[in-house]
């Protein structure tokens, strides 16, 4: 059990958020309060509280008389996150290229070559949580909150999706190239650079999702 504290709904929120992140409840599983308060140590309120927030977030659906699910998201609800995603990826990684210090561009070089020895080892897994480090990263760069706000919350909704790219033959390779270019324009100062990469990214996966 995950021990909270039974007033922290942000916690609880979050607890449960993650835990549909990671794949812990499938597409369409119920979410059942009672269990919900068992496992995360949380009272009824408190997970009916999350429940409510992750609605909003369009992690988990309700319907009447049948209580709360995890929303399922379709191929093509994926391709319009991912197409409102490429807007704002692109601001974060424009902005990120005019806020960057040294000391951040050390950091993102050493992911970088992180990724590449990923991808070269075939480790697919170690690569996919290096790419969602990378973007973690480049919207804390930016200091553009609102954008990286919204960015969490689409990122929770596509993680499904996003797992399925890594698995594509070849995929790791062309997104691994597109994400050092997104670091050179960065590193670069460069916010026009920056933000054609991360678009040219964004394209791309929208393409590999189309073709699934």
């Amino acid at each position: 059990m995950t021990e909270l504290d039974d007033g922290a709904g942000l916690d609880i929120t979050a607890a449960i958020r993650e835990a549909i992140v990671r794949g812990d409840f499938a597409p369409n599983q119920r979410l059942v309060e009672a269990d919900l308060s068992r496992q995360f140590g949380a009272s009824r309120s408190s997970v009916r509280t999350a429940l409510f927030e992750l609605t909003k977030e369009g992690l988990v659906e309700r319907e009447q008389n049948r209580g709360a699910r995890v929303r399922a998201v379709t191929l093509a609800e994926a391709i319009e996150i991912s197409e409102v995603r490429m807007v704002l990826e692109g601001l974060c990684a424009a902005k990120a290229a005019e806020n960057v210090t040294d000391a951040e561009i050390v950091e993102l070089r050493g992911l970088g070559e992180s990724m590449r020895t990923a991808v070269a080892n075939g480790h697919v897994l170690e690569y996919s949580e290096l790419n969602q480090t990378l973007h973690r990263r480049i919207r804390e760069i930016s200091r553009q909150a609102t954008a990286a706000d919204l960015l969490e919350r689409l990122r929770a909704q596509n993680v499904r999706h996003q797992f399925r790219l890594a698995l594509l033959p070849g995929r790791p390779q062309v997104s691994l190239a597109e994400h050092l270019a997104m670091i050179d324009e960065i590193c670069a100062h460069s916010a026009e650079g920056a933000e054609r990469a991360a678009r040219r990214h964004l394209v791309s996966v929208i393409e590999a999702l189309r073709s699934i």
